[in-house]
């Protein structure tokens, strides 16, 4: 399937922009503008003198973005993690809003040669950014078995990621395992025990992608630079999509809406601590029935929202 035939729905589209609560003067980010489905439901709610700023490290997304011609929008081709430099450059201290739409895009899953999905034999590539980087085949070529394991058991919570690592090792020594074909046969006969529903190699493929795109690192990095950026009353709305990624948000959230823990009998009053930097908005919200049903991807989707407390940033 090519890159135009990959139709890709914008998951919790109505919800995240409502959470985002966008003043029609107000700037705001989309960390990953994808198809830009976030993006122009954002756009159309802000006024002449509104700004949307939006990041992609990938380079179709970007092309995709350059075709709206709006003015009010603009791009920025680098990964959500450099949030923080990438404002200052522009000059823009402070944002009255962030969405984190997590994860990736049906057009990058569908088109064959990106080697994200095992449904397509092609190139074992998976870098969300084509233009820089190293493939999953370059790093499976060189790569440990115990390296492999641990990617394979940390980021896809694989229990048999030592069997798959030792399978890859051994296929490799015949040659390259350089497209996705291969990678799925090799983990297809390491998996002994089979989630029913679910292509035994699921689990490696994701895992594989998110180390190799450093995903979790990006979340961890550009979580606190949200905050420090985000303007009293602004809102932060991520939207995940795998358990590891909505722990790490869950976790952020948590702890910036609590007061500072601080050493047992230290003599300080309740009332001199610092305030937490967040508010929590609601609870975390799931794709209704009819979402699902239209778009089984969005399943898996939570969203959670904060809002950055106190007067100043």
């Amino acid at each position: 399937m090519s890159a135009a035939a990959a139709v890709h729905v914008t998951v919790l589209l109505k919800e995240a922009v409502d959470a985002l609560d966008v003043k029609p003067d107000g700037v705001y980010v989309d960390g990953t503008f994808g198809r830009g489905g976030h993006s122009r439901a954002v756009l159309e709610r802000l006024g002449p003198a509104g700004r949307l700023i939006a990041f992609d490290r990938d380079p179709a997304a970007i092309a995709a973005g350059r075709t709206l011609g709006d003015a009010r929008l603009t791009l920025v081709h680098e990964a959500f993690g450099s949030l923080d430099e990438m404002l200052g450059e522009l000059g823009v201290a402070q944002v009255d809003g962030v969405l984190l739409d997590l994860g990736v895009s049906s057009p990058q899953l569908d088109e064959a040669a990106r080697g994200m999905s095992f449904r397509f034999d092609a190139p074992l590539d998976m870098r969300m950014d084509t233009s820089r980087g190293q493939t999953v085949a370059g790093w499976l070529a060189e790569a440990s078995v115990g390296q492999m394991t641990e990617v394979i058991r940390d980021y896809g919570e694989e229990r048999f990621a030592h069997a798959i690592a030792k399978a890859i090792a051994a296929a490799r020594t015949g040659g390259a395992v350089a497209t996705t074909g291969q990678l799925a046969a090799i983990v297809e006969k390491a998996v002994r025990t089979r989630e029913p529903g679910q292509h035994p190699a699921t689990r490696t493929f994701q895992a594989l992608r998110i180390f190799i795109n450093q995903e979790l690192e990006e979340l961890t990095r550009v979580l606190p630079a949200c905050v420090n950026r985000l303007a009293a009353g602004g809102r932060l709305v991520v939207i995940s999509f795998h358990s590891l990624e909505d722990r790490i948000v869950k976790r952020f959230m948590r702890d910036e809406s609590r007061p500072p823990v601080l050493p047992a009998r230290l003599p300080i009053r309740a009332a001199e601590l610092p305030p937490p930097r967040l508010r929590l908005v609601g609870k975390a919200q799931r794709p209704g029935d009819a979402e699902v049903a239209g778009n089984p991807r969005s399943r898996s989707a939570v969203m959670r929202v904060a809002e950055r407390a106190g007067s100043e940033a």
